[in-house]
C-alpha cells in the first residue's frame, strides 16, 4: 500500500510541472508579446491569473476565498502571506486581481520555461546579498511608481514542517512605510497539506484563503517597521490557529 502512495506522490509532482507547462506552451506568442514592455505587465498579469487558474484545477484543488476587504482597482497594495508550498504563487494570483509584482528568489528562475518569465517580470533576490537586497527596494519603487502592488512572502523563505509560521523579515513592511501601500495580509490554511516541498507528499482538496481586513501604513514612520511587522505576523499566524482548530 505504501508502495502505491510513493507512485501516486512521485506521478502528482510530474503532473504539477506539466500543467505548469501546457499554458506557457498554448499562450507562447501572447506572453512574449506582454513582456516587451512594462507599461503592458497588466495584460501579462491576467494571463498569469488564468496560468494559475489551469493548475489548481488540474491539481484538483479546490479553493475558496473569503475577503473582510477587496482591494481597490488601480490603487497599490503590499500583498503579504504565509509561505509553504509552491502552489503559494498560484493561489496568491487567483486570489488577487489588482496587477502586482512578485519580490521572490532567484533560484526559481532557473525552472524552464516557468523561469523564463519568472525573471523577465519579477523581482528577484539573493538572500545571501546584501548588493541584491538593496536592489530589491529601488526595483520594487520603480515598480510601485507603474501603479502596480508587490507581493512579498515575508518569511523570507519556507519553514521547516514543524513550524506553522516563521518570523518576518522587515524589508516588505520597510517599503509599505516609505510608500505609504496598505498592508494586506493573506493567510494560506491548506498549502502545505495539499502540496509541500516535500516530495513525496500532497494530495487534491480544499486550499482555503482569507483576505484581511488591511492595515494601514498612513503616518507611519521607519522606525515604525518592527511594530508593523509583529502586527501583521499576529493576524496570519491568529488565522492559521483558528483553521486548524
Amino acid at each position: 500500500m505504501k508502495v502505491f502512495k510513493y507512485i501516486f506522490w512521485f506521478l502528482y509532482r510530474i503532473w504539477f510541472y506539466i500543467l505548469m507547462a501546457i499554458p506557457i506552451l498554448v499562450m507562447l506568442p501572447l506572453l512574449l508579446i506582454s513582456i516587451l514592455k512594462e507599461s503592458w505587465y497588466p495584460f501579462f498579469f491576467k494571463m498569469a491569473r488564468l496560468w494559475s487558474k489551469f493548475i489548481l484545477i488540474g491539481m484538483g484543488f479546490a479553493y475558496s476565498i473569503k475577503r473582510e476587504q477587496t482591494p481597490e482597482a488601480k490603487k497599490s497594495y503590499m500583498f503579504i502571506a504565509n509561505h509553504t508550498s509552491m502552489a503559494d504563487i498560484m493561489l496568491m494570483l487567483v486570489s488577487v486581481k489588482n496587477p502586482f509584482v512578485f519580490v521572490g528568489k532567484a533560484e526559481l528562475a532557473k525552472i524552464p520555461l516557468f523561469g523564463f518569465f519568472y525573471k523577465r517580470t519579477c523581482i528577484l533576490v539573493d538572500r545571501s546579498s546584501p548588493k541584491s537586497r538593496q536592489a530589491v527596494f529601488l526595483r520594487a519603487q520603480k515598480r510601485l511608481k507603474t501603479g502596480v502592488s508587490i507581493c512579498i512572502f515575508p518569511e523570507g523563505g519556507v519553514p521547516e514542517e514543524h513550524i506553522d509560521l516563521d518570523g518576518f523579515k522587515d524589508g516588505a513592511f520597510r517599503l509599505a512605510i516609505n510608500h505609504q501601500i496598505s498592508i494586506v495580509p493573506l493567510t494560506f490554511a491548506d498549502n502545505k497539506k495539499r502540496f509541500s516541498y516535500t516530495f513525496f507528499s500532497g494530495s487534491p482538496g480544499k486550499m482555503r484563503v482569507k483576505i484581511h481586513k488591511f492595515i494601514s501604513t498612513e503616518g507611519l514612520a521607519t522606525n515604525d517597521t518592527r511594530m508593523l511587522n509583529e502586527k501583521s505576523r499576529a493576524v496570519i499566524l491568529n488565522q492559521l490557529q483558528t483553521f486548524q482548530k
